[in-house]
């Protein structure tokens, strides 16, 4: 992907291949010496039996300027969190095992809910929510960076690229999002961001006309990606979704509280394979169905609050244009699978936007009948605000988790 295209909209920071790891590793450590970096991993306790975290673990293991890693545990028992107490460490550097389902947390939880901040539902977004906060609760860092634990393909150049633009001094890049070809060397894959999202953000443009949120959404070369890095600032006053749509929402987070030219795109890896979600079509509440619902409807929220009037009738021609763009995008995506020699099965590509079409018709008559949804996750602002003691509160049980039960 070596190439020095801007969009114009957003910076795009390419690999050109001109310079090796080390050098960026050199220059990164003399940044965190005034600009320390943590990094968040949301993990399931599933993702430790799994094929990719060990790997992730011995390339971190030899990544110096990390101040920090916090890793968000979900789903586990004590059993389990006394085992992921001792898989994590082998990290050389600080780090801490955040026990999300313990009793400790729970209590906490809550308290949150008696003041009508709880987070709606468990997950990933909830995960990463609770790490920020006890990132926040330290006060000791300059620059948060997030990716999952199922990176089947991980180096840890990825996370010198990720983070380099916003811990750079001289930069002015607030956050940072992470692009690659999604390819296993063998298929092409990223079925959601190449069937649902750059073919409904054309439908969108020509069913209701040019949005400049719609512009800064199509700049994203991978709008889906899990990894992002940002400077701490702006994290007490981030809204993080609780449903599927964490992703695009944290995008729209950025357009709404930063300025264009505080956001970029870093190119962090030749190829990416990870955990491939089923599509889960006899199933609206699982896997990409799931998911291809929340993100529409994230997409959906943020142009309503931008001023745009949606009917029944307008996501009826939404889908009908959806689905034309949608098979003349497959096309491209099958001829440039094959003169790459990668797999594309186009049936079943057609079938999941097929599904993607339904779920636009789904998402939008869920948007309608519950047009006051809200489903954010309070801003830790708001929390410090309601209880300015829950913060630190939250990090000695944190703490205390650890030390009980390591």
């Amino acid at each position: 992907m070596a190439d020095f295209h801007q969009n114009g909209n957003i910076a795009t920071l390419h690999n050109l291949r001109t310079r090796n790891l080390d050098d960026l590793t050199y220059e990164l450590n003399a940044f965190a010496e005034t600009r320390k970096i943590t990094l968040v991993l949301p993990s399931l306790y599933s993702e430790l039996e799994g094929p990719a975290l060990s790997g992730i673990l011995d390339e971190l293991s030899e990544v110096p300027y990390l101040h920090r890693i916090i890793v968000g545990l979900d789903q586990a028992d004590e059993a389990q969190f006394r085992h992921a107490q001792s898989y994590f460490s082998r990290l050389p550097q600080q780090h801490i095992v955040i026990w999300n389902d313990s009793p400790r947390m729970k209590s906490l939880g809550q308290r949150l809910e008696k003041m009508g901040l709880s987070p709606l539902e468990p997950g990933k977004g909830k995960n990463v929510w609770s790490c920020i906060g006890y990132l926040i609760a330290c006060a000791d860092t300059s620059v948060m960076a997030i990716h999952d634990c199922d990176i089947l393909t991980y180096r840890k150049e990825m996370l010198a690229r990720l983070v380099y633009p916003v811990a750079h001094p001289d930069f002015r890049y607030q956050m940072a999002k992470g692009f690659y070809p999604r390819t296993d060397g063998k298929h092409m894959n990223g079925r959601v961001t190449r069937l649902l999202i750059s073919p409904l953000l054309i439908a969108l443009k020509k069913v209701i006309g040019d949005r400049d949120y719609l512009d800064y959404l199509r700049s994203f070369r991978y709008p889906l990606s899990g990894e992002f890095a940002m400077r701490t600032p702006s994290l007490p006053d981030l809204r993080i979704p609780s449903d599927w749509g964490l992703e695009v929402g944290v995008l729209s987070e950025a357009w709404r509280n930063l300025a264009p030219q505080s956001v970029c795109q870093v190119e962090i890896s030749d190829a990416y394979d990870h955990k491939h979600q089923d599509l889960s079509p006899e199933d609206a509440s699982r896997g990409l169905s799931r998911m291809s619902t929340d993100i529409c409807k994230a997409i959906f929220r943020k142009l309503a609050a931008d001023g745009t009037v949606f009917t029944p009738n307008l996501f009826r021609s939404l889908k009908a244009t959806y689905y034309r763009v949608a098979l003349d995008l497959l096309e491209s995506y099958y001829n440039d699978a094959k003169m790459n020699g990668l797999v594309v099965d186009r049936h079943k590509e057609e079938k999941s936007v097929e599904l993607f079409a339904e779920n636009i018709i789904r998402a939008g008559q869920m948007f309608l009948d519950n047009p006051h949804d809200t489903p954010f996750i309070a801003t830790w602002s708001r929390v410090n605000a309601a209880d300015p003691e829950f913060l630190q509160d939250f990090r000695l049980a944190a703490a205390e988790d650890a030390q009980e039960f390591g």
